[in-house]
Order: structure tokens, then sequence, then C-alpha cells
């Protein structure tokens, strides 16, 4: 079942689309916090995105451009503002389509659907971790912070993606090690302190202070 998130601060537009979409066997997640779209997004991890431009706080433009900084998940506008200037700043911020309101819901449906069918039946759905508005893309192995990237090593990746795995639950030092060293050979535990400690400066530059959390004799926890 594919998911499908509506940011339309229109109720009765939005919930007309999702009575149609939920006939195509969607599952359909309607915005509420228009203050804060990304974390709806990272959240509810829908495979298609629906966004007008005229939005309470941040318009359409700002979270698409947002969106796009952490993911490729497939966007369409729907806007009544469809004079060629809007369609083309949509298209230029990194939008799949652009559909004029008021517009036919089967019509919406065919694009949506062969918009899924052109995405999907070539790439695999990239998940995203989200943890106090700092987002893991698993596909790259980037994380984002309030619009900068912090660049990470191959063993901070890890470390990283195994505790926002977990969010809000302790992972223990031997779990981190199995997961950064697959192996038999003895490795120093010293070695995954190290790799926590850089970690833990490149997180605390960035913004990112007391970011990961030591659990003393237990592990590690981010929440």
């Amino acid at each position: 079942m594919y998911k499908l998130m509506i940011v339309e601060d229109d109720p009765g537009i939005a919930k007309a689309i999702r009575a149609q979409a939920e006939l195509w066997n969607f599952d359909v997640h309607i915005a509420e916090n228009f203050r804060d779209v990304l974390g709806e997004y990272s959240t509810y991890q829908p495979h298609i995105l629906l966004l007008d431009i005229a939005l309470p706080f941040f318009n359409g433009y700002y979270w698409c451009s947002e969106i796009r900084k952490i993911s490729n998940v497939p966007i369409i506008f729907i806007s009544s503002a469809s004079d060629n200037m809007n369609i083309v700043m949509a298209m230029g911020m990194g939008a799949d389509d652009f559909i004029a309101k008021p517009f036919d819901q089967s019509v919406l449906m065919a694009k949506i659907q062969a918009l899924l069918r052109r995405v999907y039946d070539f790439s695999a759905d990239i998940p995203v971790l989200e943890c106090r508005g700092a987002f893991l893309n698993t596909g790259n192995g980037s994380l984002s912070y309030r619009g900068q990237t912090i660049p990470l090593s191959k063993n901070e990746f890890k470390i990283l993606c195994c505790l926002m795995e977990n969010k809000g639950r302790t992972v223990s030092r031997e779990k981190l090690m199995e997961r950064l060293w697959k192996t038999e050979q003895f490795i120093d535990e010293n070695t995954l302190t190290v790799n926590i400690n850089r970690l833990r400066k490149k997180l605390d530059a960035a913004g990112l202070e007391n970011f990961i959390a030591t659990k003393f004799g237990v592990g590690y926890i981010v929440e």
C-alpha cells in the first residue's frame, strides 16, 4: 500500500483528495502542523507528496526545498496559482509535477499513479531517520540539520544509524561493536570510544549538543 501525504490548508480539498485516494487503496495522511511539515513528513515517510503553494507560516516552495535536502520523494504541487512563473518556480525547487486547481480527481489520481510507477518501478524507497530535527538519509549516508550537511565517516554513519533506529532505547556497546565490526577478530573497546567521541564533536559543532547520551555501564542513547 502506497502512502500519500497531503499538505493542503483547505480541509475540504484535503478531505476530498483523501476520500478519492482511499478508494485507490492509498494510506493517506493530511498534514496538521504547518509549522513543522518536515517533521510530519519524516514521521510518516510517504511514498508521494501533494503540496499546495499558499500555506500558513511557510509556503510550499520552502517545504519543497527543505524536503529535497533529505529526500527524493515524488512531489506534486497542487495550486490555483498556476501561472507560468509559479509552475517554473515549483519545478525549479524540485517538484515532479504541477496540477492547477480546480482539478478533476480522476486526473489527479492518474498522475499520481503514473509518477509512482515511474519512480518506484526503478528505485527503492530510501528511509530517512529523524531525531531532534536531524535527518539521516540511510541511502547515501548523509546527515542534515538546519540546512547544513554534516560529513560522516563510514563508522560514524553506522553508529548514528544504529542509535537512531533505536531512538529512545539504550544500545549496548556490544551491539554497536557488532554493527561496526562484523568479525570474530578482537577489537579494543577504546576504538569504539574514539569513534563515539569524534562523532560527538561533529554533532556539537553543528549545534546538536548532547545528541548522544551515555548510559554508564550500559551503552548509548539518542532521545
